[in-house]
């Protein structure tokens, strides 16, 4: 089953520059939201995990297409499934749009590590069956 989990974000003043144009790092500041409330719809936070768990969640690579300026007072649709998962590695397609524009595509990459140790480790079981559920074809 494939599905996108959506959140909504506005942009505010401390997102923009003098014109008003959202930053372009500020993209990957929205998107870590996004997959941070789709962790939380999983049924955790990223500190419960490490707690939990005793993981934590690492961006390893992070490609960013722009497409179209969001800007100040704008409200976001930030949309994220994940493009491909191993045990080892998650791929997340988000998607930020204003209205049905089209701002920014984001493809990031997470790797689950240890949180003693810092070493790549599986994801936990759990955490794999809910995200299968989020794999677009």
């Amino acid at each position: 089953m494939t599905s996108s989990h959506t959140i909504k974000a506005r942009v505010y003043y401390e997102n923009t520059d003098a014109g008003g144009v959202v930053y372009h790092s500020d993209y990957l500041k929205f998107a870590a939201r996004g997959r941070t409330e789709l962790l939380r719809h999983w049924g955790g936070t990223e500190q419960e995990w490490a707690e939990k768990e005793k993981v934590l969640f690492v961006v390893t690579h992070a490609d960013i297409k722009f497409k179209s300026p969001a800007r100040l007072d704008d409200l976001l649709t930030i949309a994220t499934s994940i493009k491909t998962m191993t045990k080892f590695r998650m791929t997340f397609d988000q998607k930020i749009y204003v209205e049905t524009r089209l701002c920014v595509a984001i493809t990031i990459e997470i790797v689950c590590v240890d949180l003693g140790t810092y070493k790549p480790i599986k994801f936990p079981e759990y955490l794999q069956e809910k995200a299968k559920r989020y794999i677009h074809d």
